[in-house]
């Protein structure tokens, strides 16, 4: 069992990102997270969301893997750009890379996916819903393992799939859910509110 404690002391947060960053500015933008980041980190130095931390006066690292021999050398300096910023949590908002469990070990690590898992895990998401014609999806915040959008769920916001609905038009509404639950398990993780045991994530009142 691994419980959150709360304290006084607002936490520290550390944010991945591979593209655009929306997610990243929803947590700028939130109120009262309970906690700031201090480092951002992408696998893609024109990432967009790199800018975003930037204007917001937070320190900006790209580490791309194409700079390193293999990927237990990138993922080391990975761990170490993060490390810099000494966070207490780690959010993966859109960062489209798979963590090894000597990342995942050190530090709590959420991740927010646009579904709603067990269902569509993987980098297309979107597309499986619309192909199995589901009639809900959605978003997913869950704290990451080794494996792929496995980890224990901390919340889910369900999105509905339209008659008409691609796959941009229905990202573009599930990225809105994604855009209030994360902030809001952000918020759940700083003030001490979670507990996980096992698969079950527990909230406290």
């Amino acid at each position: 069992m691994i419980a959150q404690m709360a304290s006084g002391v607002p936490k520290r947060l550390a944010v991945l990102v591979s593209g655009a960053g929306t997610n990243l500015q929803a947590l700028l933008d939130g109120d009262d997270l309970g906690g700031a980041v201090t480092v951002v980190v992408s696998d893609r130095s024109g990432a967009a969301g790199l800018e975003r931390a930037r204007r917001a006066g937070i320190e900006a690292v790209a580490v791309e893997p194409a700079g390193y021999a293999d990927r237990a050398s990138w993922e080391g300096a990975l761990v170490s750009a993060v490390a810099a910023g000494a966070p207490d949590l780690v959010v993966l908002a859109g960062f489209l890379r798979i963590l090894s469990r000597r990342f995942v070990d050190r530090w709590p690590v959420l991740n927010v996916h646009p579904s709603l898992l067990p269902a569509f895990p993987g980098a297309h998401a979107v597309d499986d819903a619309l192909a199995y014609g589901v009639k809900v999806t959605g978003a997913t915040v869950h704290f990451v393992d080794e494996q792929v959008d496995h980890g224990p769920i901390v919340a889910q916001r369900v999105v509905e799939v339209r008659p008409g609905d691609d796959a941009g038009t229905l990202h573009d509404r599930i990225q809105r859910a994604e855009h209030e639950v994360l902030p809001a398990c952000v918020r759940l993780f700083c003030s001490g509110r979670l507990t996980v045991d096992g698969r079950h994530v527990r909230i406290a009142e």
